[in-house]
């Protein structure tokens, strides 16, 4: 008896007989059923969602649409924002399924309702075709793949887009889908350098119906960006973005390792093929100086010597950059170290026009460092800010801040200059060995002070601004 009372209610329905649910009947169940979903994550069973679509057969897809915008408005206005997210997804999760359903009842009620008046709505939600269910397992995989997804149909109008590449471009998903390619080319939540970006792989997939490119965003974070049109998905594009910052970072130190291993064995032909002649060379130079110096000729001895010491400092710094000599620790106090770093450097910035400002805030602070070896690295970073003021060439008054403070169990250095800057691209590359920006330069001053850091269990890092300055900060742990 109960089968067929649910069949004769089904048939009446789909035919338009009998009486019709009202209207606020089957907004009730709408409402109560989105809220326990996008609140609670109870999904509504595929024979609720039927009969849910069976109360509402005679509203118009608008009528449903409009109803269902209200029921989300309500919602949104209670929840927290940091659920809001959650909240749209699961509410577009919702009305898909209802959509899907009532596309199937419709199917099955035009092929043959009669036939099927016997059956309960379960068995009726058990013949969907299975293209037609929702999958939303698989939808939920894709929401929260650390990838980057999103789908756009045939005339590039983006379908579908995860979370974490709403995350990757900081928008958010209801304002990209629905909109085509050429509407994101000129959409303002979207940085230039996104846009341009995207014009290019546009231009590409006229050209060659695929793209594949790598983009670096305002941060300096580098995604790979693959598109292709796949006949699995009815011609229907794939864009898939990926964060490779982390993978560019290992390509890079693998880099520097392999550079630092040429490094080792030239270092070592070298000193063995060019250090003992030089100095053979600067001995008998010496036992020729006081002959020189009875023919008036002896700054030719100086002029000699001095060229011999460059070339054997050059020789220094290969060897150094292949493996820089263990530290030598001993405590000194941070004041005294910089203060000689500075004197050292006092005359030549005088000559190039440029202030040496020092401040410490801490006068006791004190590091165990080679001495040595960390004024080669504070020398190196104030000449390379002299050259960066020169190099800027716009008349400035050059001017170098060197500080020291205590931060937590480190002592932090930092010198900065008023320079000509750089960009990202140059950074990134900026201690790997033999790169310089410089037409004289080794490219190794920076290499060898990295290493010497290292080797004394700091870091040191660099932050820039093309046109306004750049500044090295150096972490070394406190001598406590």
């Amino acid at each position: 008896m109960q089968r067929e009372a649910v069949g004769e209610g089904r048939q009446a329905l789909f035919s338009g007989q009998g009486a019709l649910i009202s209207m606020e009947v089957w907004k009730a169940h709408y409402f109560q059923m989105l809220a326990a979903f996008v609140q609670k994550g109870v999904r509504a069973a595929r024979d609720e969602l039927l009969r849910l679509s069976l109360e509402m057969n005679d509203a118009t897809e608008e009528a449903i649409l409009k109803y269902h915008e209200e029921s989300v408005s309500f919602l949104f206005a209670n929840a927290e924002p940091e659920d809001r997210m959650t909240l749209a997804h699961r509410s577009v999760l919702f009305l898909t399924d209802l959509m899907i359903i009532r596309q199937a009842a419709e199917i099955a009620a035009s092929g043959g309702a009669e036939e099927a008046g016997a059956e309960d709505a379960e068995g009726l939600a058990g013949e969907f075709p299975e293209e037609l269910l929702p999958v939303s397992k698989f939808e939920a995989v894709l929401q929260h793949m650390d990838n980057g997804i999103a789908l756009a149909d045939q005339s590039g109008t983006v379908r579908f887009m995860n979370i974490q590449l709403a995350q990757f471009l900081r928008v958010p998903r209801s304002a990209v889908i629905g909109k085509t390619a050429y509407e994101l080319a000129r959409f303002r939540l979207l940085d230039r350098p996104a846009r341009r970006f995207l014009l290019r792989a546009l231009r590409e997939l006229r050209q060659d119906g695929r793209f594949h490119g790598e983009y670096t965003d305002s941060e300096g974070r580098i995604f790979r960006v693959a598109i292709a049109q796949h006949e699995a998905l009815d011609g229907d594009y794939l864009i898939s973005v990926r964060d490779v910052s982390d993978y560019k970072q290992i390509e890079r130190t693998a880099f520097q390792n392999d550079n630092l291993a040429t490094l080792g064995k030239m270092a070592a032909s070298i000193a063995h093929e060019i250090r003992n002649p030089l100095t053979a060379i600067r001995g008998f130079i010496q036992l020729l100086d006081p002959h020189m110096r009875e023919i008036g000729k002896q700054e030719y001895v100086r002029i000699i010597l001095s060229e011999i010491d460059r070339a054997n400092n050059i020789i220094f710094e290969f060897l150094n950059s292949s493996k820089p000599a263990l530290p030598l620790k001993q405590k000194v106090q941070v004041d005294m170290l910089l203060r000689q770093s500075i004197l050292l450097a006092e005359s030549e910035a005088h000559m190039k026009g440029c202030e040496l400002h020092y401040e410490i805030f801490d006068p006791e602070m004190t590091v165990s460092v080679d001495v040595r070896q960390i004024k080669q690295v504070l020398l190196n970073l104030i000449r390379n800010a002299m050259d960066a003021i020169e190099e800027a060439g716009d008349g400035r008054k050059g001017r170098i801040d060197i500080t020291a403070r205590r931060e937590g169990a480190n002592v932090l250095i930092t010198v900065r200059d008023n320079g000509k800057g750089m960009d990202r691209a140059t950074m990134s590359r900026l201690f790997d060995p033999f790169f310089t920006t410089k037409e004289a330069g080794t490219g190794l001053g920076l290499s060898v002070s990295y290493r010497i850091i290292t080797n004394h269990g700091g870091t040191i890092a660099v932050d820039s601004t093309p046109g306004e300055g750049t500044e090295f900060t150096i972490h070394l742990p406190h001598a406590d």
